[in-house]
């Protein structure tokens, strides 16, 4: 049985004491690390997830709803060191439940990988609907800083707060257009990162941008030329080099500096 520390209405009390007990055995093993991933349900979070359990570490992933994905099949796997929450990003509510969940917890890394594309990409500015824009950006940008403030102080000064970002969130190196309104949310995260890092330029956890570049997902669609397998233990090997430099960069799955 996989760890759900969200215990849904209707169910037993003996089904909650049972969830509770596994996920106090969760907290007690002795593993090389801990680390929450917003946004774990497959793809690239699914797959970072895999890869720490590989390194031995414990992993909390978020799903968003009630529908079995590739996480609670990890979760399965590997029992007593997968748990999974429930989490919309653009809900501000769940954000806050989610937050009083995990209090009282601690974890090594968050990071949050959470994000969507419009529809179309082939639409411009001006020819995206409002309503279309705004989900986009609400998913893309406005939801992973609500998710990073409002979790931040579950990571120690030694930790690491990242996102996934992308290369096409650079504003130097957009020569060519296209796909405006995701390059825009990119953008805006990044821009959001910068000034969370200003606020905060006393802090000594690290703070991460990772570009993850074109990679066949959902999202990246099936002319990417890198699969998942090849490229996410490039993506955590940069997280986990990241790991006690304080402050914030952009950088790509090979640790390169991306322009701004």
């Amino acid at each position: 049985m996989h760890l759900v520390q969200h215990i849904p209405d209707g169910q037993t009390e003996a089904h909650q004491r049972k969830a509770i007990e596994s996920v106090s055995l969760f907290r007690i093993r002795s593993r090389s690390g801990s680390i929450l991933i917003v946004g774990a349900s497959r793809g690239l979070g699914c797959a970072m997830a895999a890869e720490f359990l590989k390194r031995k570490w414990e992993v909390v992933g978020t799903v968003r709803g009630s529908a079995r994905t590739d996480l609670h099949d990890l979760a399965d796997e590997h029992q007593g060191q997968v748990e999974v929450e429930c989490l919309d990003i653009t809900d501000p509510d769940q954000i806050a439940a989610l937050r009083s969940r995990l209090s009282g917890r601690s974890f090594d890394i968050l990071f949050v990988n959470a994000g969507t594309g419009n529809k179309n990409r082939h639409e411009s500015l001006a020819e995206v609907s409002t309503e279309e824009f705004v989900r986009v950006m609400v998913t893309n940008a406005l939801g992973p800083m609500r998710v990073v403030e409002a979790l931040q102080t579950l990571v120690p000064a030694k930790g690491l707060i990242g996102v996934m970002s992308s290369g096409q969130g650079s504003i130097a190196n957009n020569e060519k257009g296209r796909n405006d309104v995701y390059r825009g949310t990119k953008a805006a995260l990044n821009m959001y990162m910068r000034s969370y890092a200003a606020r905060h330029a006393g802090d000594r956890r690290a703070l991460l941008l990772m570009a993850p570049g074109w990679i066949r997902t959902e999202l990246g669609g099936p002319d990417a030329p890198f699969g998942i397998e090849e490229t996410v233990p490039d993506i955590v090997n940069v997280v986990m080099s990241k790991r006690g430099r304080p402050g914030l960069e952009f950088l790509d799955r090979m640790g390169k500096t991306v322009p701004w």
